[in-house]
């Protein structure tokens, strides 16, 4: 279940790929709604966004936590390695790379059709109820803060930052 996202809105949000126009790397982001958008970033971690407005506006939303519901022995498995300690549960997706890595995410879904439930990764609703929801400013960014698009469900415990959880932060 999604619990955390940030929205990055097109070549006017300084903190968006799209802010110095179009790119080899952030062609996706011009493309159709509903695919997603997977890059490495500062070369260590893929992360994962799912592509929000019609072509040439090029919008995006990061996810950022989930709270997992299935899987959790893969998703365990792909977190975890020799000599590592075993994530909680609510830590597997917690933060965009431990999301991409817990999901086995990474370059071959970037273009996915997220609408698409054959393929390997996709977004559905299964009704669940989230709870309150908070906005904030991004995290983990130094410009574009003066906005609140950063939407999180207040106090789970999946949600990537601990002050953030509580509404705080």
């Amino acid at each position: 279940m999604i619990v955390e996202v940030e929205a990055y809105v097109g070549e006017t949000d300084p903190a968006c790929h799209a802010a110095a126009g179009p790119t080899a790397r952030n062609a996706p982001m011009y493309g159709e709604a509903g695919h997603a958008y997977v890059y490495l970033n500062y070369g260590i971690h893929h992360l994962f966004n799912v592509v929000t407005e019609p072509p040439g506006r090029p919008c995006a939303v990061l996810v950022r936590a989930l709270a997992p519901i299935e899987g959790l022995d893969l998703m365990r498995r792909r977190r975890g390695g020799p000599g590592r300690r075993l994530a909680p549960d609510n830590d597997l997706c917690r933060g965009p790379g431990n999301l991409t890595k817990a999901l086995g995410i990474g370059p071959a879904e970037n273009r996915a059709d997220l609408a698409a439930p054959a393929g390997r990764v996709w977004i559905e609703d299964r009704g669940l109820g989230v709870g309150a929801v908070s906005w904030g400013p991004r995290v983990g960014i130094r410009v574009g803060l003066e906005r609140p698009w950063r939407a999180f469900v207040r106090g789970h415990p999946a949600v990537s930052r601990g002050t953030a959880a509580t509404g705080a932060g």
